[in-house]
């Protein structure tokens, strides 16, 4: 799994209510993503193009449960997350919703706009004009496993298909 786009870059405690404000959680996702980080970066939400990544420093995802605020992320297009640091429960969403998140020191040296790819497997973020390339911890394989299959429910789905449980 390579992807490449643009770096968007945000500090530290950004939290659910910022990702996914609370204001429009009875709006159709798409009303939702629109206001997706709105709060630090007003165009966000119009610019991000699918294939960005983004990355911010720690504690991403604090604050209550909504799985919303992941899938606005990945709703938006985000390849993938990578923070110094997560809240759990942002985590886990976020994998049961095939969205990745890496843990990395990338936001000490990427900037926004800068163009990378990342090799989800093995955690490489290469910034390409700057030829540099920074290492985030790879996911566990079993967690990939449910990334790539599109988060947790298509992953069971598969599964319980091939024991014939369901049909």
């Amino acid at each position: 799994m390579s992807n490449t786009g643009l770096v968007w870059c945000f500090g530290n405690d950004i939290d659910t209510d910022i990702l996914a404000p609370g204001r429009f959680m009875s709006s159709k996702l798409e009303v939702l993503a629109s206001h997706c980080l709105e709060a630090l970066d007003p165009l966000f939400a119009s610019n991000v193009k699918p294939g960005d990544i983004l990355i911010a420093g720690k504690n991403f995802g604090v604050g209550s449960s909504r799985e919303q605020a992941a899938q606005a992320l990945k709703y938006l297009g985000i390849k993938a997350v990578i923070a110094k640091s997560f809240a759990g429960i942002f985590y886990r969403n976020a994998i049961n919703l095939g969205l990745p998140v890496l843990i990395g020191n990338a936001s000490d040296v990427v900037q926004s706009g800068n163009r990378a790819n990342l090799k989800i497997e093995t955690g490489l973020l290469e910034l390409i004009e700057e030829a540099k390339i920074i290492k985030c911890e790879p996911m566990p394989k079993f967690l990939l496993k449910l990334i790539e299959a599109g988060g947790l429910v298509p992953h069971l789905e598969k599964r319980f298909a091939k024991e014939k449980i369901i049909q």
